[in-house]
């Protein structure tokens, strides 16, 4: 199911009479979401993105804009009528209920024709369990579960009545890190198997990015970017974007072009033919230093983090954003760990540019 968002906007009044103004959460929000595909809304807390599934799903009215699923408009449809499974972060599963019970439960809610024999509804709460790996703890209560199994229970009942478009509002944030890795992959697998177009609410860009056929940076209700999630890492459109993609994060420089040639400090690293005399910010993805003797770029070697097949150098530098310098290179170097500074020649791919004043990307 292709979902088209237009216009999309979402206003909310001040919280109180000294309030100027109120919170534009989601302004002017357009994108569509192919049929069947994964997306990621990505952004740091409070740049709307889940305001943003509020409204797909119909948990929240646009102030104003349209939503689509396929050629439908969905904008004023309630939230019951729109074919939707949404999926929350504390799961929200009854307690008092089984494991079966839960999956069940929006079944036992369909009328009409589209109504369930008890038989037909326990098959298909089997099915979607075996589909997550659940099925040997139908008759559990959620109390007896681990945190990733109940998340799977939460993913079965949103699925069971295999909805046109599921919804994920950052699931994984209560997960530890190895059943946040194993869980993620979960989704992935599912969502393949099903072809369901899903929408994944996360704030992590490691989430984004592993599972995501698709990836929306947002900041502060705005769509900052949306590509391939390589692309998007590898062709970042501004500063912002930039850093909020990458671990480790990206290093920012003070810096200018002169004469087609950006220098940091007193240092030329790089020629920049066809950039006008400015000011500009660098940024360098810590994997875009080259360790060489006679490098362009010098900093002030602070300590070497041994990481297996590759080496964190920790450097500083006078010109640098970021309290320190980190250049991701092959643990085959031979590094001088008693030497006071550090020199790298740059990968020119790995560098951008970003205008000063409106740290937009200068190409």
């Amino acid at each position: 199911m292709k979902v088209v968002l237009k216009n999309l906007t979402k206003k909310f009044p001040p919280i109180n009479k000294k309030a100027a103004e109120g919170v534009t959460a989601v302004n002017n929000f357009t994108f569509e979401i192919p049929d069947g595909k994964l997306v990621g809304l990505l952004g740091p807390s409070g740049c709307g993105k889940s305001t943003a599934l509020n409204l797909i799903c119909g948990l929240l009215t646009p102030t104003s804009g349209k939503i689509f699923f396929g050629d439908d408009d969905v904008t004023e449809l309630p939230p019951e009528r729109r074919g939707v499974g949404l999926v929350f972060q504390n799961y929200a599963l009854y307690p008092h209920l089984t494991v079966r019970q839960n999956i069940i439960f929006p079944l036992e809610n369909l009328k009409g024709k589209d109504k369930l024999t008890k038989a037909q509804m326990n098959e298909k709460a089997l099915e979607i369990a075996k589909l997550v790996q659940i099925d040997s703890l139908m008759d559990r209560k959620p109390g007896e579960l681990s945190g990733g199994q109940q998340q799977r229970v939460a993913i079965a009942r949103a699925l069971v009545k295999m909805p046109r478009v599921l919804l994920l509002d950052e699931p994984l944030s209560n997960l530890d890190a190895r059943l946040r890795l194993q869980t993620r992959e979960e989704i992935s697998r599912i969502q393949k198997e099903t072809g369901i177009t899903t929408v994944f609410v996360t704030h992590d860009q490691e989430e984004a990015m592993s599972i995501s056929d698709i990836i929306v940076v947002m900041k502060d209700g705005v769509v900052q970017q949306v590509g391939k999630p390589q692309d998007v890492y590898d062709e970042p459109t501004n500063l912002f974007v930039a850093k909020f993609l990458g671990t480790p994060p990206i290093n920012v420089f003070s810096g200018c072009v002169k004469d087609s040639k950006l220098y940091i400090g007193e240092d030329f690293v790089l020629d920049a033919n066809g950039v006008s005399d400015r000011e500009v910010y660098v940024g360098i993805r810590p994997e875009g230093f080259v360790l060489t003797e006679s490098g362009k770029f010098n900093c002030e070697l602070s300590r070497v983090e041994v990481m297996g097949r590759d080496i964190s150098v920790v450097a500083t530098n006078a010109h640098s954003e970021n309290p320190t310098v980190r250049a991701i290179i092959s643990a085959e170097n031979k590094l001088d760990l008693a030497a006071k500074t550090v020199s790298f020649d740059l990968k020119p791919n790995k560098v951008f540019i970003f205008d000063k004043t409106t740290e937009e990307r200068i190409k």
